[in-house]
């Protein structure tokens, strides 16, 4: 598809608005998207946010792509949305995005409670695959105003953030609506209703009069019956995109005959941040989707940043990207690892739970402990990165008693050591040593055991912190503190964060620490190094 098709349905841009954007000091094409753009500093320093990625998925509180999988008869949540709602062909996922009601929503206390356990900024969630737009879209009347909590999600969020002094983000995904909704025009294989279609197939603008989604029309949520890929693409490759042999990269096609959906697609991102002047902008793509409209989307931000402040002090984040465009855009790693340090500010995406909340999790207590959270982020910190950490919200709103326990322990860890050895600090010369190897690349995060002997280093000013993964039992050597691996430094003293003494030995071999026993809340020991010729 070229971009004159892909273009077509930008007509409704306001003249003024193509006007600005001919003349921006920001094109869109690679070459200026990548020319003088710096990572700011206020996100190198930050370290640390979290993120509410929070939709109508939450709601059946069954866990991730409920409003997809829902549709796929033999998959769990199929089973589960038949026992609960009934059959799709009549209670589509349409009716969920209208149950989400948000009625015990704080978001004030969520704020707090984040800013509390050492977030700097905050990620809102403004469109998920299920393309519902969580704000006050001019652009798509399938929005939160209308249908569900009949509440501007984002705006709420985006005043709340800036009043505590975080910065303030948004999460765009709504690029794979179209090919994720069309297991909604499918039907049954088997059984008493076998062949009979669901409800994006059937329901049209005017069978909602007298209904609640009486002027709503489903097929501009469900996107509309699209075209098959490319031959010999798989079944489930072909919702997804496909793996291209030949540029060894991963493919996301443009919705086959719909320019309709793309143009549409840069209008409401567009509206996103020209409302609510995000400081960081996840797309949920690998690159920028849709080819040009993508970079058309990468130039309106971050010319309308330049218009206010003079500068391009924002961050735009993307996925699997190549060196070139890792000079105009912060990588994501989502749920996976860096085995290196890299040169360029990084962040990983990840989640204590599922990215929608699944019960199960809470019942099970099988989060992701405080202790796993703090040992990603000193690794991920280490080596020039950022942590963006979700917390799964239910649909009414509130988090459950167990992730409040996790926020706990995150918090009392980053109130002892978060000044002392997060934010602010930069890479040491290497990122660290240790035993454990993690696997690179995206969904790699597994259940990744660190040791004691796992060090990571972070630099503040002209100190040296040594973070232990787990805490020692037993005197533990790090070798790239050895007089043979830095001949020229001398440690003069080591401490942890509270002040107490860390006695230790230093060989040729390697620095010996021998730290107190753990108290019973304590957890991955942050030890300061001070001397000359550290850092």
């Amino acid at each position: 598809m070229d971009r004159r098709t892909l273009l077509a349905g930008m007509a409704s841009l306001p003249i003024a608005a193509q006007a600005r954007a001919a003349g921006a000091p920001v094109a869109a094409n690679w070459s200026s998207l990548t020319a003088g753009y710096r990572t700011p500093e206020w996100f190198r320093d930050a370290k640390f946010g979290i993120w509410a990625h929070w939709s109508a998925q939450c709601v059946p509180e069954a866990g991730d792509w409920y409003g997809r999988l829902m549709y796929q008869q033999g998959h769990p949540m199929y089973d589960h949305h038949l026992a609960t709602y009934g059959h799709p062909a009549d209670t589509g996922f349409m009716e969920i995005e209208n149950r989400w009601r948000a009625e015990a929503w704080d978001p004030a206390y969520l704020v707090r409670r984040y800013k509390a356990a050492g977030a700097k900024y905050f990620m809102a969630l403004g469109a998920h695959h299920d393309n519902l737009d969580c704000w006050d879209s001019a652009h798509h009347p399938w929005n939160t105003m209308r249908v569900g909590p009949k509440r501007d999600i984002v705006g709420t969020w985006e005043k709340l953030v800036r009043a505590e002094g975080l910065r303030f983000g948004v999460s765009n995904h709504i690029s794979h609506a179209w090919h994720w909704w069309q297991t909604a025009y499918g039907y049954d294989a088997e059984g008493p209703r076998a062949g009979e279609r669901y409800d994006a197939w059937t329901l049209r603008k005017e069978d909602g009069a007298g209904k609640w989604w009486d002027g709503l029309d489903p097929q501009e949520l469900y996107t509309g019956p699209s075209m098959a890929p490319p031959a010999g693409i798989g079944s489930i490759a072909a919702m997804n995109g496909w793996h291209d042999t030949h540029s060894g990269r991963w493919m996301e096609f443009a919705p086959p005959g719909n320019p309709a959906f793309v143009a549409k697609w840069l209008l409401r991102s567009n509206d996103l941040v020209d409302r609510y002047r995000p400081d960081i902008v996840y797309l949920d793509d690998y690159g920028l989707p849709f080819g040009p409209v993508g970079m058309e989307a990468a130039a309106h931000y971050y010319n309308g940043a330049i218009a206010r402040s003079g500068e391009t002090d924002v961050v735009l984040t993307a996925k699997v990207l190549s060196p070139f465009q890792r000079q105009g855009l912060v990588e994501d790693v989502e749920r996976g690892w860096s085995d290196r340090l890299r040169d360029e500010p990084w962040q990983t995406c990840t989640c204590i739970g599922d990215w929608h909340y699944n019960r199960a999790r809470f019942l099970q207590k099988s989060y992701v402990p405080a202790k796993q959270v703090i040992q990603r982020l000193c690794d991920v910190v280490s080596k020039n990165g950022n942590l963006l950490l979700s917390i799964p919200m239910r649909g009414d709103g509130t988090i459950d008693a167990e992730e409040e326990r996790i926020l706990d322990g995150i918090t009392a860890w980053m109130q002892l050591n978060g000044e002392a050895a997060i934010y602010g600090s930069r890479p040491w010369r290497i990122y660290g040593e240790g035993p454990t190897q993690v696997r690179a690349g995206m969904h790699t995060e597994g259940d990744t055991l660190f040791q004691p002997g796992d060090v990571r280093f972070t630099v503040i000013g002209d100190v040296l912190n040594a973070v232990l993964l787990d805490w020692p039992t037993a005197p533990v050597s790090i070798a790239a503190l050895g007089s043979a691996a830095l001949p020229a430094a001398r440690i003069a003293r080591v401490t942890l964060t509270d002040g107490r003494p860390v006695p230790f030995r230093r060989t040729a071999g390697g620095l010996e620490v021998t730290l107190p026993p753990a108290g019973p809340d304590e957890m991955v020991p942050v030890m300061r190094m001070e001397g000359q010729g550290l850092v």
